[in-house]
């Protein structure tokens, strides 16, 4: 499922369309009435993790952008080129193998907000294996399905705007919420994130790839991230987080900030951002790499790329490497 710098990404094409009134609506979700949007106001456009929010208020609501919002269209605005022109579709296909499709359909429920208890003025939208946004263009097929039909993606749900132009979402969840309850001391993207309560959670005796999924503490790190960022930290995915040192903590929290942001600067760019491992036969020193799904017991596994060689198993006190049942 798309990791945060692509919700990013999402969240600043929605933002022309902000103070702007729905005029026309459509959509195959069944988790919400799509009719209950029309003559709304787009208020407020937010990310937290791996969810995007919309906020709709009555069209005689107040207008203006948040100050967050501001200052994420100055940053689009200085990456914008002609390579992507407005329109995005992030192609979560390249980004994640075929074997991984089903385990990630499955578990994106596991990562939908707990706040989804209800109408309210918040649309949140958790996104699927291939989700994406596209601005005042539609998806179309690239290839036939199995039957051989070349049928172009479905969109969840499409909003047309009275000032023209629209927005379609594909392959999300989506539900009201009341409030915003989004904690942003754990988006590993908000200027607001809590180093020291990651580097707690990264302490802790659990294998240190099972800790970095955790959303609690690491909102919008996904499994590519995690991959590519233990990797850079030349830490083994096992690796109990009590058995290393803090300043090699420190040092993989910095490869985490820095290769979220670069990625989301590539994304604002129009550029790809270029792997190491994962997915690799060989890490870039030219050793196989090992291939491996990993993850606690009777909870969600995935897969993971490493380098033996590069990432060594981490010996506890008693010379014996540390072990995951």
């Amino acid at each position: 499922m798309p990791e945060g710098p692509s919700v990013r990404k999402f969240q600043l094409l929605t933002s022309p369309f902000l103070g702007q009134v729905v005029a026309k609506e459509g959509g195959s979700s069944r988790k919400i009435n799509v009719n209950d949007l029309n003559a709304l106001r787009l208020q407020d456009s937010q990310v937290h993790g791996k969810n995007l929010y919309l906020e709709f208020v009555a069209a005689e609501g107040p207008l203006g952008p948040t100050a967050e919002e501001t200052a994420l269209r100055g940053e689009v605005a200085k990456g914008e080129s002609s390579a992507w022109g407005g329109h995005e579709q992030v192609h979560a296909s390249q980004a994640h193998p075929q074997d991984e499709q089903s385990q990630e359909l499955q578990h994106s429920s596991s990562e939908v907000p707990e706040d989804a208890e209800g109408p309210g003025n918040w649309l949140c939208f958790h996104f699927g294996l291939f989700g994406s946004v596209r601005a005042n263009e539609l998806s179309r097929a690239k290839k036939a399905n199995k039957r051989g039909d070349w049928k172009d993606p479905v969109p969840r749900l499409v909003l047309h705007f009275e000032n023209g132009g629209f927005l379609a979402f594909y392959n999300c969840r989506i539900h009201w919420c009341s409030s915003l309850r989004a904690d942003p001391a754990s988006d590993i993207l908000s200027v607001e994130f809590h180093r020291g309560q990651a580097l707690d959670a990264l302490s802790a005796p659990n294998p240190i790839c099972y800790t970095l999924l955790d959303q609690r503490y690491f909102s919008g790190l996904g499994n590519i991230i995690k991959n590519e960022i233990l990797y850079l930290a030349k830490i083994h995915p096992l690796t109990p987080g009590s058995l290393l040192a803090p300043s090699d903590l420190e040092h993989l929290l910095d490869c985490a900030v820095q290769f979220s942001s670069d990625w989301l600067h590539n994304k604002l760019c129009g550029k790809r951002l270029h792997f190491q491992i994962y997915q690799k036969e060989q890490c870039p020193l030219g050793h196989v790499v090992m291939k491996g799904t990993l993850g606690p017991s009777g909870g969600f596994k995935r897969l993971t790329w490493w380098c033996p060689q590069c990432q060594p198993e981490v010996f506890s006190g008693d010379g014996d490497p540390a072990t995951v049942t």
